[in-house]
């Protein structure tokens, strides 16, 4: 059977899997995860073993994985106390190559991004998921390597997902994205019971592959994290 020339992405803040109520339970996480049924998705702050129920020894990737029968690619940006912390990928498409790209910033919070070459269907399709730092100056730097390293992967399709915190419209690291992806639809999705702030964004170059964009605002998504997931369909380009 042949690959379908429509794919479904998703950027998606878990939180650790803690959610409304203060508790870790992946069990909601998988259960947007299935409302989603995304071929591909970005994951910020996954956590580590000690945060998966009767699961001693197991990541909240390798948990989050095999609920979703994906394939889990693992971006850690530091190493707390009880383990890796950091990006995460999941993806049903062939995977090619992966890169994990330093973008931290001195005296501030580790942060970094994965690179991630897929097979769409014989369409190169580079992704880069990521999520970025709290300060305006922070988020400047690291948006001006990670558009360097997605000029390197200039074939096909390109993809910039994540939880990019960029909350101030007119600053530069939204104008530099927008100039290079176009400028998508971006709704809210933070927090995630009140959605006022576009925090998580996708961002698709060519920018006419992008045929749909929207928050996934659910009565589960709104419990099982404070950031909503954000969702893309898109069409694979004819030539």
């Amino acid at each position: 059977m042949g690959v379908s020339p429509r794919l479904r992405v998703a950027t998606y803040n878990i939180h650790g899997g803690v959610g409304r109520g203060g508790r870790v339970d992946l069990g909601r996480t998988l259960g947007v995860l299935a409302e989603l049924d995304c071929d591909l998705v970005a994951l910020q702050e996954v956590a580590s073993a000690h945060a998966v129920s009767g699961a001693a020894g197991t990541t909240q990737l390798d948990a989050l994985a095999a609920g979703t029968a994906l394939t889990g690619i693992a971006g850690p940006t530091l190493i707390r106390h009880d383990g890796p912390y950091g990006n995460a990928l999941l993806t049903r498409l062939p995977v090619r190559d992966v890169r994990r790209i330093d973008l931290s910033v001195p005296g501030r919070e580790p942060r970094g991004a994965l690179m991630v070459r897929l097979d769409w269907g014989g369409t190169p399709l580079t992704v880069a998921a990521t999520h970025l730092g709290l300060r305006p100056a922070e988020r400047r730097r690291q948006v001006r390597s990670l558009l360097g390293s997605i000029a390197q992967d200039a074939q096909g399709v390109s993809l910039l997902m994540g939880d990019i915190n960029e909350w101030l419209l007119a600053g530069r690291p939204l104008r530099w994205l927008h100039a290079h992806f176009g400028r998508p639809p971006a709704p809210a999705s933070f927090p995630a019971a009140f959605p006022l702030l576009a925090l998580d964004r996708i961002w698709v170059h060519p920018r006419q592959v992008l045929c749909r964009l929207w928050a996934q605002d659910t009565r589960l998504a709104r419990i099982a994290s404070d950031h909503l997931p954000v969702v893309a369909e898109l069409e694979r380009p004819t030539s």
